[in-house]
């Protein structure tokens, strides 16, 4: 994505959101850009994880670097965040709503509150993101929206329930926000992102039901599943973006899942149902 020839990096000047940009694919993201000399606004609940990705994208390059802790669950901030925005640079060209968590438990195990917490994060924060900074996209003329769904937005596994509805929703809330962007001819596009397994904390961090051995289970994601860097990731994400791509899978690990789920249609679910416990309750992936 970077240029190698002289030309202008083509984020340079850019003003560019990230949610999420404390940790993980969300600070490369935002490293990235900041290679290009884009002006960044970044958020996370993690205020000292968010400091230090402010600190590596000033020594990354990027022209400027805006930080605000901001829950993406919570509406009325995320309204806040996004006029604040464009009030301090005048202009939005990028966002990406990146924020996310995992939950991993059968279903029958999981509380309301759960679904809760992942809902108003992983789903209600994209839909907060996309509805408060669209009008700021569209505004400058050439706005791209990047919402990071997951490879379990496109395939089930169990234990996932939770983390499925909420990554499938994000899917088919974009997909159709895309379509509506393109009858109105609006200036933005929309890009969707299913990343496979990545070299994150999302495991570490995550929220386990009751009878859950989530060490056991982080410990089998970061050796075995986590297969793509998020440098990696944030470079795929950001050549699609710019190309205009509908829909982005990142990993050899969600290029060759997503396959055998188109090939096998619904009979996948008998599939991974028969290898479940050699399976061994895989993590989540971003």
């Amino acid at each position: 994505m970077s240029s190698t020839d002289g030309a202008t990096p083509p984020l340079r000047d850019k003003v560019v959101v990230i949610t999420g940009a404390g940790s993980g694919i969300g600070r490369a993201l935002a490293l990235r850009a900041a290679r290009d000399g884009a002006r960044l606004a970044l958020s996370d609940v993690d205020g000292e994880g968010l400091a230090e990705t402010a600190r590596q994208a000033e020594l990354s390059g990027a022209a400027a670097v805006l930080t605000d802790k901001v829950d993406v669950a919570d509406r009325a901030a995320m309204a806040g965040y996004a006029t604040a925005v464009a009030e301090h640079y005048g202009v939005v060209d990028v966002v990406v709503n990146n924020a996310g968590v995992s939950l991993t438990g059968q279903f029958q195990k999981l509380t309301y509150d759960d679904f809760d917490w992942i809902m108003g994060i992983n789903f209600w924060g994209v839909v907060h993101g996309s509805k408060e900074f669209l009008p700021h996209l569209k505004a400058s003329g050439d706005g791209h929206l990047v919402n990071i769904s997951s490879l379990f937005g496109l395939l089930s596994m169990p234990g996932q329930s939770a983390y499925n509805a909420a990554k499938y929703a994000v899917r088919g809330f974009s997909e159709s926000l895309r379509e509506e962007l393109l009858i109105e001819g609006a200036p933005v596009t929309l890009t969707v992102v299913h990343p496979g397994g990545i070299k994150t904390a999302i495991a570490r961090n995550a929220r386990y039901a009751e009878g859950e051995d989530g060490a056991r289970t982080a410990r089998l994601f970061d050796k075995k599943l986590a297969r793509t860097t998020p440098e990696k990731a944030a470079e795929v994400i950001f050549d699609g973006m710019l190309a205009g791509k509908a829909r982005v899978l990142v990993g050899g690990d969600a290029h060759l899942l997503h396959t055998v789920a188109k090939v096998l249609g619904s009979r996948y679910q008998d599939l991974v149902a028969k290898r479940y416990d050699s399976l061994a309750q895989p993590k989540p992936v971003e």
